[in-house]
């Protein structure tokens, strides 16, 4: 496909506002019988505790979820691109939802790992760190902006989970937009900046370099493959990278850019939602982008928001 060719029109993923289905959908309590399967292994682990990340989804778990499931990976891979877990939170520990979470992921992909310390399960967390050097917008209570994640990594990061563990005391809503409709409406106003972000950028990798790895990636913002798109997109990073690297952004790809952010900042191509401990919300990070707003936390330790990121590929 030409890289200044129309997006193709699908209509289910390119969604808007307008046009997504109903919030109630998104939403899929985890039944009974599902519950039931993975709450033997939190049984287990009360009388063997081990480290979470060394359980594994048993193949008569992974039987008994399928169908539950099923409506789930649908939406994330063939549907509007998202979709929340809900478990009841009562009766858990923050640790036990965390190992539910963890074999919930399994069951809809293969976990990877988040940093090159092997990082599988990484807390979202604010920790007070510092942006401007070096700090990534996980562990600090910025507005992230519209992105997806790993947009510099070397593999292609299929799916993102986040588990609430705990919310804000305010802000901190979730956003989700469709990189098909973001696509769509580049493609009708706007083929010039379309262009060049499909062509390379300079992605700073924020220090998580493996060995034999440059400084930066270098990564076009949108590409096709058929009727597939792939969205890799922070905007801070690319900056970051170019200035990195010595090699200041051109006037037409500082107007590209600027262009894509102020698409990103149309409501009526939004949803957003909040979400509640117990909520396990999983993305296709390929085509959806997210974002969080800013939050206000709570002064107690004990009581600031806590959310767990998990990575899968498919």
């Amino acid at each position: 496909m030409p890289v200044a060719a129309p997006v193709k029109s699908i209509a289910v993923k390119a969604w808007r506002a307008a046009s997504v289905d109903p919030l109630r959908n998104w939403y899929h309590p985890l039944p009974a019988r599902s519950l039931a399967a993975l709450d033997a292994t939190i049984q287990e682990l009360r009388r063997q505790p081990r480290p979470t990340a060394e359980v594994r989804l048993t193949d008569a778990q992974r039987a008994v979820c399928a169908p539950d499931l099923a409506l789930v990976a649908h939406a994330i891979e063939h549907g509007r691109g998202f979709a929340v877990v809900r478990v009841p939170a009562e009766g858990y520990s923050k640790a036990e939802l965390t190992t539910l979470y963890w074999l919930i992921g399994q069951a809809l992909g293969r976990p990877f790992e988040q940093n090159v310390e092997g990082t599988i399960l990484y807390d979202v967390t604010d920790k007070g760190q510092d942006l401007t050097k070096g700090a990534r917008f996980s562990v600090t209570n910025y507005e992230s902006s519209f992105h997806t994640d790993n947009s510099f990594g070397g593999d292609v990061l299929d799916y993102v989970g986040l588990l609430c563990l705990q919310n804000a005391k305010t802000g901190g809503v979730s956003q989700v937009m469709s990189g098909y409709a973001v696509g769509e409406e580049l493609a009708k106003q706007h083929p010039a900046e379309l262009e060049i972000l499909t062509r390379p950028f300079h992605v700073d990798r924020r220090g998580g370099l493996r060995p034999g790895e440059t400084p930066t990636a270098f990564f076009p913002v949108l590409q096709w493959n058929g009727d597939e798109l792939l969205f890799r997109y922070l905007r801070y990073w690319i900056q970051a990278g170019h200035e990195k690297v010595g090699q200041p952004l051109t006037p037409a790809q500082v107007k590209a850019l600027d262009t894509l952010d102020e698409v990103l900042k149309r409501r009526d191509l939004m949803a957003e939602f909040s979400l509640e401990p117990g909520d396990m919300y999983f993305i296709n990070n390929r085509w959806i982008l997210h974002n969080r707003t800013a939050f206000e936390d709570w002064p107690e330790l004990e009581r600031r928001r806590h959310l767990v990121r998990l990575w899968l590929q498919r």
